[in-house]
């Protein structure tokens, strides 16, 4: 049964939206990308318009790098009511300034309106979340902040109708709270860092382990996860630079990108609805999924009475590993 949103007529708050990719090589690279500065420069005035627009309230979608989704629990989508940042590579910590009870409502919410989501008292995010957030607001824990994560690492993966509804809804609850609201998603575009996280099974009996159980697994501890992450994100930032790792190998896929842009930029999100996640992973890499976070900022910032956004940048920059994109509203 479809779900009947309903959306206030009056006391719409004000809302922006940010969407933009992340990359722990934008903070590690070993050879800036020509586009460096570009970017550098786009994050900074986007953080200029935000600190001005001062928002009482941020929603941040994004995705779960193994920090708290493994495989005994993954669920498509978790919505934070207490929330830390873990000190990962590209990441930044500290505790978010998370309104618990406005969380739990929109939780309350969103399973009203046919949208399942789960909920932590206890959520750990990692540079998927606070990398984007901080870039864009100065400070993890600078707003009230309610993150909203999907699941993008561990299949079956939610169907990209889902996650526009979600968005949606989301949307619509923020519209009635009469605040004014940030929508920010974080992830993308195409990107293919399967030798940081690889198919389950394929790596080590640590690797295996830790994607089965996280921390509370016997093989590999806290320590050595993120050791590993460090490392591995140092050797590829010199292999990029010396041509070790190519645009192939990352999957760079101008096709894929720019539809993304453009379906999301003209609004016509629901021609995402049936988009296979396979075949995405397949031609633009594991890390293209997380255009699902995109996908639901942008639908949320249209329900609570936003504009449409506009792509401030794009560009395959190999030595992040990533192919940038930045949209904002």
């Amino acid at each position: 049964m479809k779900s009947q949103l309903s959306f206030p007529k009056s006391g719409a708050s004000m809302s922006m939206m940010v969407c933009a990719s992340h990359a722990p090589l934008m903070y590690c690279h070993a050879r800036p990308p020509a586009e460096h500065e570009q970017v550098e420069a786009s994050f900074a005035s986007l953080q200029e318009q935000i600190v001005a627009f001062d928002p009482e309230l941020v929603f941040v979608f994004g995705p779960d790098h193994y920090t708290s989704l493994f495989r005994r629990l993954a669920p498509p989508f978790t919505v934070a009511a207490s929330c830390e940042a873990v000190d990962d590579i590209g990441g930044h910590p500290g505790r978010l300034k998370v309104p618990t009870d406005l969380a739990v409502e929109c939780v309350s919410y969103l399973a009203q309106h046919g949208i399942d989501a789960a909920i932590s008292y206890d959520f750990k995010v990692d540079h998927g979340i606070s990398q984007t957030l901080h870039r864009i607001t100065g400070a993890i824990g600078r707003y009230p902040t309610i993150p909203v994560i999907v699941n993008t690492m561990t299949p079956p993966l939610p169907p990209f109708f889902r996650s526009r509804l979600l968005g949606t809804t989301i949307g619509a609850f923020a519209r009635g709270l009469n605040r004014r609201v940030l929508f920010l998603g974080s992830g993308g575009l195409s990107h293919n860092p399967k030798v940081i996280f690889p198919d389950f099974g394929a790596a080590d009996a640590g690797v295996t382990s830790w994607q089965q159980q996280g921390p509370a697994n016997t093989t590999m501890s806290s320590e050595a996860w993120y050791a590993r992450l460090t490392d591995i994100h140092h050797e590829a930032a010199a292999a990029l630079a010396a041509g070790g790792i190519t645009a192939e190998d990352c999957r760079f896929n101008g096709e894929f990108d720019h539809k993304v842009i453009d379906i999301l930029t003209s609004g016509k999100f629901s021609e995402m609805d049936l988009w296979d996640n396979p075949s995405i992973v397949e031609s633009a890499g594991i890390g293209a999924v997380e255009v699902h976070a995109w996908l639901a900022a942008c639908a949320a910032q249209v329900a609570a009475g936003g504009n449409l956004p506009v792509c401030d940048l794009y560009a395959q920059t190999l030595e992040y590993g990533i192919a940038v994109g930045i949209l904002h509203a």
